[in-house]
């Protein structure tokens, strides 16, 4: 007697390079999607900072060029801060040829580390009229943009 077989499943080669490569393929689309994501958050960061980092430096500058000092203390970051008391900055800015107008020529935003970092350069006007080009650093720091380093 000679009994039917049962249903089998007909063979079906495997092919372990074209499951390697469809993985391969999809880890990097997914890679690329998240390079894809960061930069874009990057772009956001460094785009939507120019007019923050513009305005700290401007206030700064304000507060220099009119002689508030306690207000251009304020925009310092604590690195700077911790240079100067409020006294040593105050009678440093009042030294003559004092800071008489400035002009903004240009802001920068990049990111290093994944940090957000500012530069200004600024076009100083002392008093007697003599005119000279800093480049000044701003940063982040508690949820505002400071400036930070040497502007004079």
């Amino acid at each position: 007697m000679g009994g039917e077989r049962g249903w089998a499943r007909p063979y079906r080669r495997r092919r372990p390079v074209r499951a390697g490569l469809v993985l391969a393929g999809w880890s990097l689309g997914l890679c690329l999607v998240g390079v894809a994501g960061l930069a874009a958050w990057n772009a956001q960061v460094v785009l939507g900072a120019n007019g923050p980092v513009r305005e700290a430096a401007d206030e700064f500058f304000r507060g220099v060029a009119g002689g508030d000092t306690d207000r251009a203390y304020e925009r310092l970051c604590k690195a700077a801060r911790s240079r100067w008391s409020p006294v040593g900055f105050d009678s440093w800015v009042r030294t003559p040829p004092r800071v008489s107008a400035y002009e903004i020529t240009g802001v920068s935003v990049t990111t290093r580390s994944g940090r957000p970092r500012g530069e200004v350069a600024v076009r100083l006007t002392r008093e007697g009229g003599t005119a000279e080009e800093r480049k000044l650093p701003v940063v982040p720091e508690d949820g505002t943009w400071r400036v930070c380093g040497d502007p004079f």
